[in-house]
């Protein structure tokens, strides 16, 4: 029987639809200004256009972005979760206030975080998923020669990598040398946001195969370069999985090694009712619906 909580899914897009790229920007753009109302409210545009033009292949040497899951959608919806959550801090009046210069770095790490799937031109074989073993890496340096070319000094760049570093998946937090308090909470927010962000999306379940094809082509790929093996049997068996993954390892993640800030995606935040919360229990849920069906 179809319950109202297994519609969640299908709500939350009436929220936010992250397949449409003005919806995304529009709203990223409000909380700009909500967050830095004396700022620089072409920041935004600018940014996701320097984006948009690597993930389309516009960057000089590389080729346009092939992975399918870790595609432009699922920046957006990271983006996104970012923005909001930056803004619910500024609504709740939690501190430190993030000053405008380095809020504008963080923008650029979301937006940034998952750069490391795009090919070189040189490089046709496959897709880019073949480097999700080495991609964290390959986004803090593709970040590094993009910022670099757009005039961005030295410590700024190495502020976007070490908050770009908060998204690799088992990475201890401590191993990363931030400069400041606000860059660590930005990370922090950042790995929030790529977390929850994918999680929450309407179709997260339905794209947990492509995700499986993803990760056995990068097993295949790093076969004798020293990558990890496959952690999954099989599609299913990451579906099987991934409820475990949601309880075990993204839960303890976002409330303990990113403080909780998921709290602010709240509205109102930090203790109203959490969309992004709502919407991954609502799929995680349809799907150990669908894997009890399936036994």
């Amino acid at each position: 029987m179809t319950t109202t909580r297994e519609l969640c899914p299908t709500e939350f897009r009436k929220i936010v639809d992250t397949t449409s790229l003005n919806s995304v920007q529009q709203r990223v753009g409000q909380a700009y200004k909500n967050l830095y109302p004396n700022g620089n409210q072409s920041f935004i545009q600018w940014a996701f256009d320097l984006a948009r033009s690597c993930f389309e292949g516009r960057r000089v040497g590389y080729l346009p972005i092939d992975a399918r899951y870790h595609d432009w959608e699922h920046t957006l919806q990271g983006t996104l979760a970012f923005a909001t959550l930056l803004e619910g801090r500024v609504e709740a009046n939690a501190g430190p206030k993030l000053h405008q210069e380095i809020g504008e770095l963080g923008f650029l790490a979301i937006l940034l975080h998952d750069s490391g799937y795009l090919k070189r031109v040189n490089d046709p074989e496959g897709t880019g998923a073949k480097y999700t073993f080495t991609h964290v890496h390959r986004s803090c340096d593709f970040a590094e020669d993009l910022l670099r070319d757009q005039g961005y000094a030295p410590p700024e760049i190495r502020s976007v990598q070490n908050m770009i570093r908060c998204t690799g998946v088992g990475l201890s937090l401590s191993a990363i040398s931030f400069g400041s308090e606000e860059e660590k909470l930005l990370g922090f927010a950042l790995g929030t946001a790529d977390l929850l962000g994918q999680m929450a999306a309407p179709d997260y379940v339905e794209k947990l195969p492509i995700l499986f094809e993803e990760f056995l082509e990068s097993a295949r790929y790093n076969e004798g370069r020293g990558g990890p093996s496959l952690a999954f049997s099989s599609a299913q068996d990451l579906r099987l999985k991934t409820p475990g993954f949601w309880r075990n390892y993204v839960r303890p993640r976002v409330d303990v090694d990113f403080r909780g800030l998921y709290r602010f995606l709240a509205r109102p935040a930090p203790h109203g009712p959490n969309p992004y919360l709502e919407a991954i229990e609502a799929n995680i849920a349809h799907l150990e619906h669908q894997l009890a069906d399936a036994a």
